[in-house]
């Protein structure tokens, strides 16, 4: 079996918590952070599953940044 280490944000939208990895495209939530969490690693679990041997990229020093947008 193999080990990965991911990195996720959790952040409270109306009466739910959405946690979501930085690492690849999946998400989910729950009532609690703790469930959220819960959650989302049952969802990575599935994800991999199917998904051939990954090679995780390794950020460093990421930026929180605003983006302006203009639109119609």
């Amino acid at each position: 079996m193999r080990k990965i280490n991911l990195k996720s944000v959790v952040w409270k939208e109306g009466t739910y918590y959405i946690s979501q990895c930085l690492d690849v495209d999946v998400s989910s939530f729950g009532q609690t952070k703790k469930e959220a969490l819960a959650m989302l690693r049952e969802a990575l679990e599935l994800y991999f599953k199917d998904v051939p041997i990954f090679k995780k990229a390794e950020v460093k020093n990421p930026v929180i940044a605003s983006v302006k947008l203009h639109y119609a």
